[in-house]
């Protein structure tokens, strides 16, 4: 069973490290342990829910040091999957939007007390820093096409995984189907910034503002040099061949902004809903008997 999420990565030159990080990393990529992409996400679920059924209950994958690797021109990029980190962030996201008593139903307090002791361990030593991996099940959310270029859509049609498979139930080999965005971290944060000015000139304060703004923090953590990739993860197996060749989303909501900044109103209207009607769609999967 694949995990329908979807993922933006942040791949970082081997020169965003020093010193014996840099060394891990460097030799990591060299001795060929990253695992390809697609197989990297399954991996993920299955170890996430391994570590849920495991007695006594563990929060997430014990292994960190794990990452994806990419060489473009001759240049190592390196994506940290960060599990460990990524568990305690959704922890903390999880807990802020329930009261206690009803978060503690979910999650032993004991774990969460733990987690957040280890997390906090973590920061004093090496500070604060975020995930180089975001992800989103059911979606992909709206704000993360500000990064990219409609041209720089890549799309692969291998087999599709049954929606409805079993937990365990036999893969086929080639687990190729893909669809993708990549660009530079400097072509990704003129976009963010652009998209924001004209949101500020537009919009009063709210989630959309908020959500474009949080985006352009988290890209200025990263090397400047570095490679932003967006990847629709397992939600490639809710869409048949024609849906993928068809989803223009990115293309959509680049229209919708430029729209946005011309006052076309209409333009707007009409660009956001053909991108909001195609999610909402899938969404409605996580909710079908």
């Amino acid at each position: 069973m694949s995990a329908y999420a979807a993922y933006l990565r942040v791949y970082e030159p081997l020169a965003a490290w020093s010193g014996e990080e840099q060394e891990y990393w460097r030799g990591y990529a060299a001795a060929d342990r990253a695992p390809a992409r697609t197989i990297a996400v399954d991996a993920e679920h299955r170890a996430a829910m391994h570590a849920l059924v495991t007695a006594p209950l563990r929060l997430g994958p014990e292994d960190e040091g794990a990452a994806l690797v990419q060489t473009i021109d001759g240049m190592t990029y390196v994506c940290p999957l960060d599990l460990q980190l990524r568990c305690w962030e959704s922890l903390a996201e999880f807990r802020e939007m329930l009261p206690n008593s009803l978060a503690d139903a979910f999650l032993p307090r004991s774990l969460a007390d733990a987690a957040e002791d280890e997390h906090a361990a973590l920061v004093r030593k090496e500070g604060e820093r975020s995930a180089h991996v975001m992800a989103a099940r059911w979606q992909v959310p709206l704000r993360w096409f500000v990064c990219f270029d409609p041209a720089e859509r890549q799309l692969v049609l291998g087999p599709r995984l049954s929606t409805y498979a079993a937990v365990g139930a036999p893969q086929p080999a080639d687990l190729s189907r893909s669809l993708t965005y990549v660009t530079g971290m400097s072509r990704a944060r003129r976009r963010v910034a652009r998209a924001l000015s004209v949101l500020h000139r537009t919009l009063e304060d709210g989630p959309v503002v908020d959500g474009v703004e949080q985006l352009g923090r988290w890209l200025e953590e990263f090397h400047p040099h570095s490679i932003v990739e967006l990847d629709y993860g397992g939600l490639v197996h809710l869409l048949d061949d024609e849906e993928l060749r068809a989803d223009d989303s990115a293309e959509d909501l680049a229209e919708a902004v430029a729209a946005l900044g011309r006052a076309d109103a209409d333009g707007v209207a009409a660009a956001y809903e053909r991108v909001v009607n195609r999610w909402r769609v899938i969404a409605g999967v996580e909710s079908a008997n």
